[in-house]
């Protein structure tokens, strides 16, 4: 099995379904985890030096720091709602309680904190949604905390791919350090299908295919994206779900297209799609 896929397993003791840290994944920034839990149970996440965004992916949430309690949040019960999610942004060194108030599916996204930034509510008003692309290659985009909103490391986004399609794509990387045309961000790509017994299928790759691997993806699964190119592709009857986590020396994402594909971006393949009525959002 390809070192770039963390299978999803039953929670375990911690109630973690994945768990994914600079060690495991032999980088130095992401951390990321996801939790399920019953209604009625608790998780506490220890402080650390990391800053934190909480998604609640599906399901109601209680979450209490050390200065802030937010009561029953959230409204989506399934990511394939379309819905916007609630999160909670926690500065770092700050001890969080979460108490499950559904059945609740929690994704922990961390990287290293400066502590400017104070803990807070994102709620749906607070995430800025946008489509991109045109026919085969459209996507629908939930911006939960992009560059242009305050935090020291992270950028969280989720992103609802059709059927039959393609996002992450043109294929685009963004793993050297060449500000203001790349920035190095390590990424990782928590997987829903629906149907949840489908798959999606992502390669990751580089220019000199020193890395080039594709992997089938099921549900709950997560990829992990330490460099090169990384697009998805759906196939017929299983719409995708991904929540993507990245972080790196410098905030900002900035990414290059591989050439051979860029041209998917232009008007002629845009024109060519202007109707397509299979790809009309279902939100």
């Amino acid at each position: 099995m390809s070192k770039l896929l963390s299978k999803y397993h039953l929670p375990d003791q911690d109630k973690r379904t994945q768990h994914i840290t600079p060690k495991t994944a032999n980088w130095e920034y992401v951390h990321f985890a996801v939790y399920e839990l019953g209604a009625g149970e608790t998780i506490t996440l220890p402080a650390s030096e990391n800053e934190t965004c909480l998604v609640l992916v599906a399901g109601k949430a209680t979450v209490v720091t050390a200065g802030q309690q937010f009561e029953k949040i959230g409204e989506r019960m399934d990511p394939f709602e379309r819905k916007k999610p609630y999160a909670v942004y926690v500065a770092p060194n700050e001890t969080m309680e979460i108490v499950a108030e559904t059945q609740l599916e929690l994704a922990v996204c961390q990287a290293k904190g400066k502590g400017r930034y104070p803990t807070r509510l994102i709620t749906p008003r607070d995430i800025g949604a946008e489509q991109r692309g045109h026919g085969n290659n459209r996507r629908y985009v939930h911006n939960i905390l992009p560059d242009d909103q305050a935090a020291d490391s992270l950028l969280v986004v989720e992103v609802y791919t059709d059927e039959g399609c393609t996002s992450s794509y043109p294929s685009h990387k963004h793993d050297t350090d060449n500000e203001p045309l790349e920035t190095y961000l390590e990424e990782t790509y928590y997987h829903r299908l629906n149907p949840s017994q489908g798959f999606c299928v992502q390669r990751v790759y580089t220019d000199d295919r020193s890395l080039d691997e594709t992997v089938a993806v099921y549900n709950k699964d997560v990829v992990m994206v330490p460099k090169g190119y990384h697009p998805v592709a759906t196939i017929a009857g299983y719409d995708s779900y991904y929540l993507n986590v990245m972080a790196g020396p410098t905030r900002k994402w900035l990414f290059k297209w591989e050439k051979d594909h860029q041209w998917v971006n232009g008007k002629e393949y845009a024109e060519k799609h202007a109707i397509a009525p299979h790809l009309g959002s279902k939100s």
